[in-house]
């Protein structure tokens, strides 16, 4: 009999698990994160599109959001701007250290392609992985698993590169040895004049990189909240579970793991600046990004919402025009 696939035999207990404890008493009492004001938060959407774009006091002065009217487009524009940092960087001679993430993922190519058109090589990158499957101990997936956020790096981004790549000695994955020097590796790249960027999407729950809102929950203040530079082995919410099954394991949830490394808020908000994604448009009509992204910009910054804290940075958020809205229910 041949060996069942190692994330099948490897996450299905842990589904099961995570998802009771995660549940306690009545579904609707406890599914969505205890700091969620919903009456609040349905009320920041508004039926005319162009609102989205509409600045709050918050934002930073050099925070812009940028539609874009297709995938293509969404693609394109966001791998010329990673790019751009990667060469502006090299023209500079900085080091540049960059969180990055695995989804959104069709940018890389054209990160690629515009590189190797400039003829821009990343000797002065270094590659921040921003999280990372895992069990609940913080044991991630071999690198060579087909899951692996780190073999869908090498894939998309440091082997297409070829001679211009980043040295595999600048290339950091979210693994229980790696991950807790994030904060010193990049800190003192940062001390000795170099930059971070971080490329981000934004999650079901509005997450950022898989610091869940839920967190918030252990922490008494903001200030605390705040200096969290990594976690290992961080319990995901149902619907970034049920998220990954749709964008990543063609609906089979009893695939996707329910823990994860990851990167956390005393690392992406030291960012200089921030490079943003929401591409979760599904066709027919559906979308899971619309309601994540209206929060991510019209909610005042909030713990139990990562995502709120982003616009306060400087930088861009790429987005799918049709995740504007209106979004008002329709059967599909």
């Amino acid at each position: 009999m041949a060996d069942a696939p190692r994330t099948s035999v490897r996450w299905t207990w842990s589904f099961t698990v995570n998802l009771i404890s995660t549940l306690p008493g009545s579904l609707l009492e406890h599914f969505f994160p205890a700091g969620w004001d919903l009456a609040k938060i349905d009320a920041l959407i508004s039926n005319e599109p162009a609102d989205l774009t509409r600045r709050e006091s918050w934002w930073n002065a050099d925070f812009n959001p940028m539609s874009c009217d297709s995938l293509a487009d969404f693609e394109v524009m966001l791998g010329h701007e990673i790019a751009l940092e990667i060469r502006r960087a090299g023209e500079e001679g900085r080091q540049l250290a960059m969180i990055l993430p695995v989804g959104p993922m069709g940018m890389y190519r054209w990160v690629v392609y515009f590189l190797k058109a400039w003829n821009v090589g990343c000797g002065h990158v270094h590659g921040f992985n921003m999280d990372e499957w895992s069990d609940a101990n913080g044991i991630t997936l071999p690198a060579d698993d087909p899951g692996a956020f780190q073999n869908a790096m090498e894939g998309a981004f440091y082997g297409p590169l070829g001679s211009l790549t980043v040295p595999e000695s600048q290339r950091h994955f979210a693994s229980p040895e790696a991950l807790p020097a994030y904060a010193e590796r990049i800190g003192r790249i940062q001390e000795n004049g170099g930059r971070l960027i971080t490329v981000f999407g934004v999650g079901r729950v509005c997450h950022i990189a898989f610091w869940e809102p839920h967190f918030a929950a252990e922490f008494d203040t903001e200030a605390e909240w705040r200096v969290q530079t990594h976690r290992l082995g961080a319990r995901l919410h149902p619907l970034t579970i049920e998220q990954n099954a749709i964008t990543s394991f063609r609906s089979r949830t009893t695939l996707v793991p329910c823990f994860a490394n990851t990167v956390g808020p005393g690392l992406f908000l030291k960012s200089d600046r921030i490079i943003g994604g929401c591409d979760g448009a599904l066709g027919r009509g559906m979308s899971w990004q619309g309601l994540p992204l209206w929060m991510t910009l019209h909610h005042e910054p909030n713990p139990w919402i990562p995502s709120t804290f982003m616009p306060t940075l400087p930088g861009k958020l790429f987005f799918l025009s049709e995740l504007a809205g209106p979004l008002l229910p329709e059967c599909n």
